[in-house]
């Protein structure tokens, strides 16, 4: 098996989010947070033949650059990389146990939500190099805009950006999330917000998606 340079991007981002990760059979990838507060999925071009835990990704992801084009070849406990068309040299990579691997055990439903907006990948790039710029470590959704700032500091600096956003009750709201959260892979995205403290982040051009709790602060005024 290849890997095609878009499962490996998807790869990256998640060793983002934890490093530790188990692929199911299939075509499916997860993997969760270990604060439980940022769950994604990607459907990936690839079908992987059995399920297997890695208990550092980026380790592996590493392991793969040591190949100019890696061929996988996988075992129960193991899998071999190989340069393609070529026996040269080859790299065994021990798989984890699963049970010391932190994974999403269920799918994930996303309730009900009032707010909805289009997140461009120029307004995710601005909103990540803003909160970098300023130290700011908190994002707040409302009154039509995003805003980049420090909600413990009523006096912090702050970065804002209109946004066309779809309220569906017409309800006074603030939605918070901390930057650190938005581990999202470049681009833009469909976002639902919901009053139940949970967002989800859709990409419009590749087959990922995010669920993002929202800080504990945020309110909606039914």
């Amino acid at each position: 098996m290849k890997l095609s340079n878009e499962t490996v991007m998807v790869l990256k981002n998640f060793s983002s989010i934890n490093q530790n990760l188990v692929i199911k059979s299939g075509n499916t990838i997860s993997t969760m947070s270990a604060m439980k507060n940022i769950v994604a999925k990607a459907i990936v071009k690839e079908s992987f033949p059995s399920d297997f835990a890695i208990y550092d990704l980026n380790e592996f992801l590493a392991a793969l650059s040591l190949f100019s084009k890696p061929e996988l070849d996988f075992s129960e406990d193991f899998v071999i990389i190989r340069e393609e068309s070529s026996g040269s040299k080859s790299l065994k990579y021990w798989f984890s146990d699963p049970s010391v691997v932190t994974t999403p055990t269920k799918e994930i439903k996303m309730p009900s939500t009032e707010v909805s907006f289009n997140f461009s990948s120029d307004t995710l790039s601005q909103v990540q190099k803003a909160a970098a710029v300023i130290g700011a470590p908190d994002m707040a959704l409302e009154d039509g805009k995003l805003k980049v700032t420090d909600k413990k500091n009523d006096t912090a600096n702050a970065f804002d950006t209109d946004l066309d956003i779809v309220n569906t009750l017409g309800q006074k709201y603030q939605f918070w999330f901390k930057v650190e959260n938005l581990k999202l892979l470049p681009g833009s995205y469909s976002v639902d917000v919901s009053s139940k403290k949970i967002s989800f982040f859709k990409n419009n051009n590749v087959n990922i998606e995010y669920f993002i709790a929202l800080e504990p602060e945020s309110s909606y005024d039914e």
